[in-house]
């Protein structure tokens, strides 16, 4: 991998900051394609001089896909979101950037989608992400298709936007408590980026589903998240017809499309190729989270030790 260069379309994100230091510690070369590549400049300290490159490019605009991936051994598609134009996100978007690989004779191409991606899914956003793979794999087959679960790290926006809930009210509402999840860790998903571009001829064409080895409910996962940092909050389950109605309020914290996202769980599928196929033994929730979820206590990292 020494030297070799990668190419990591919306590389600047949340996900972005794990493989790119997955990647940079084999040696390679990391070029972050982002909208604003200064909001990428984060990732200077990670490499060593002249090994992190930084491009203006926007996977919705085809025109800046070509120069961003110019000269690059793979490519990694981790543009997502779950609003705006989803057809030209997660469609329209990462076909336009497997052209342009074929076309560049680019050697491996991951492309991160989402577990749950299903063309005939009740959300958008599940449709969407399953016409992108769908998309991807028309135009280069030996394209990694990689799903992960719900995806937890110091910076995330899911074990922490609960935490910080938790932390400030007394009463916490929960939708779908039953719904269940497996997250995984983003360094491990990193780490399965960085397999995938290693060996394409082993791992190209391939689809595999990455969760951790925790499968919890909404309801204990925010249940264990209060033991974390030392809060006992009144958890409410909200009914259906509850939150339905609150997903459908203008500035409410959940979208209607996420709501329907919800309304099936994120796991793994039972046959499904994991971390496991890849060589990666999957991190468990409690083996790192209580290292960050620590400033959520009232006394901070003065606090007692909490019970796992």
């Amino acid at each position: 991998m020494r030297d070799r260069l990668f190419t990591l379309i919306g590389g600047g994100g949340f996900l972005g900051r794990y493989v790119a230091q997955a990647l940079l510690a084999t040696g390679a070369r990391v070029r972050v394609a982002q909208r604003d590549p200064r909001e990428a400049w984060y990732l200077k300290p990670l490499g060593a001089l002249g090994q992190t490159q930084f491009v203006a490019a926007d996977i919705t605009r085809p025109d800046t896909i070509a120069r961003a991936i110019a000269g690059a051994d793979g490519v990694v598609n981790l543009a997502g979101s779950f609003g705006g134009d989803l057809q030209r996100l997660h469609v329209a978007g990462p076909r336009a950037l497997a052209e342009a690989a074929r076309g560049e004779g680019v050697a491996a191409l991951v492309h991160v989608s989402a577990t749950g991606a299903n063309p005939g899914g009740a959300s958008l956003y599940a449709q969407t992400k399953g016409h992108g793979e769908a998309a991807v794999r028309e135009v280069f087959s030996n394209a990694t298709i990689l799903r992960p679960s719900t995806v937890f790290g110091r910076e995330d926006r899911f074990v922490n936007m609960f935490a910080g809930m938790i932390s400030r009210f007394p009463v916490v509402p929960v939708l779908k408590p039953d719904t269940r999840f497996q997250p995984v860790f983003a360094a491990d998903v990193g780490e399965a980026v960085t397999t995938a571009l290693r060996d394409p001829e082993s791992f190209g064409g391939r689809t595999f589903e990455l969760g951790g080895p925790d499968v919890l409910s909404m309801m204990e996962l925010q249940r264990w998240i209060a033991r974390q940092i030392g809060r006992d909050p009144s958890f409410v389950p909200l009914p259906d017809a509850l939150g339905g109605l609150l997903a459908a309020l203008p500035g409410a914290p959940i979208s209607r499309d996420q709501w329907k996202l919800l309304q099936s769980d994120s796991v793994v599928a039972p046959n499904a190729e994991g971390l496991h196929a890849l060589g990666i033994t999957p991190t468990p929730l409690a083996a790192v989270a209580p290292g960050w979820l620590v400033r959520y206590q009232r006394a901070g990292r003065f606090a007692r030790p909490t019970a796992a």
